[in-house]
């Protein structure tokens, strides 16, 4: 049976990325909301078995300048807590689900950006989704904002930290992750993104006036761990679905 799964995006460029190549390539029926273009999320979201929040330049505060940033929490939170049905969410995407679940979005000090070690904590080796992961992975970063105080609500589970960020990834119950890097990127990702003034501004205002090019060099170096995870992430969460 062919899988409906929704997109929400944020800007145009940060799409699933390799995660969307493989759903392509298994026929999954796919519906992309570009919030940001004024596209309005279907009334009935229990015809999707799964959800995709991508990340964005703007943040969850912004509802004011982004208005439907508060539709987008109200669809999270029935697909996830009352539906319980499978979600991701990638940067922008895992701090709305950490702030639908009892958690706060906190500015980072400092900024997490550049290709970095993320640790798996051992609790990681039960989950259904990351278990078949190393216990320490290169993931790139390109966030200024993250999740917290989520450790009040017991059905929130941390299954990796690095050393700036707590919740590198965490899951609410066994159907809702939230990872805080890029695990989608693909080759032309950086240069892409590149472009946005947010993302450029802050990666030279934490690497310096020539840090795309470098950036982006060494992103392609890792790309094949990069979309080696992703394969695993995306095979596991098709499980689930």
């Amino acid at each position: 049976m062919t899988k409906n799964i929704i997109i929400l995006q944020h800007i145009a460029v940060e799409t699933p990325g390799y995660i969307l190549d493989l759903m392509k390539r298994d026929n999954y029926n796919l519906t992309t909301i570009e919030l940001d273009e004024g596209e309005k999320i279907p009334n009935n979201i229990n015809q999707f078995d799964a959800m995709l929040s991508m990340g964005g330049p703007m943040d969850t505060w912004m509802e004011e300048s982004h208005p439907w940033l508060i539709e987008e929490k109200k669809t999270i939170k029935e697909f996830v807590i009352n539906l319980k049905k499978p979600f991701l969410g990638f940067c922008l995407g895992c701090q709305l689900l950490g702030e639908v679940v009892g958690g706060k979005v906190v500015k980072s000090n400092p900024p997490e950006i550049g290709i970095l070690d993320v640790n798996m904590l051992q609790n990681y080796e039960k989950d259904e989704i990351f278990k078949e992961f190393p216990s320490r992975i290169k993931a790139l970063q390109w966030h200024s904002y993250e999740v917290q105080d989520l450790e009040k609500n017991c059905d929130v589970s941390i299954l990796a930290s690095s050393l700036t960020t707590k919740y590198q990834i965490f899951k609410y119950q066994n159907h809702a992750y939230g990872i805080q890097f890029h695990i989608e990127i693909k080759e032309d990702t950086v240069n892409k993104w590149g472009c946005v003034r947010e993302y450029k501004t802050a990666l030279e205002e934490s690497l310096g006036k020539d840090a795309l090019d470098q950036f982006d060099t060494k992103a392609k170096d890792n790309i094949k761990n990069f979309n080696n995870s992703a394969e695993i992430l995306y095979k596991n969460f098709s499980k689930i679905i």
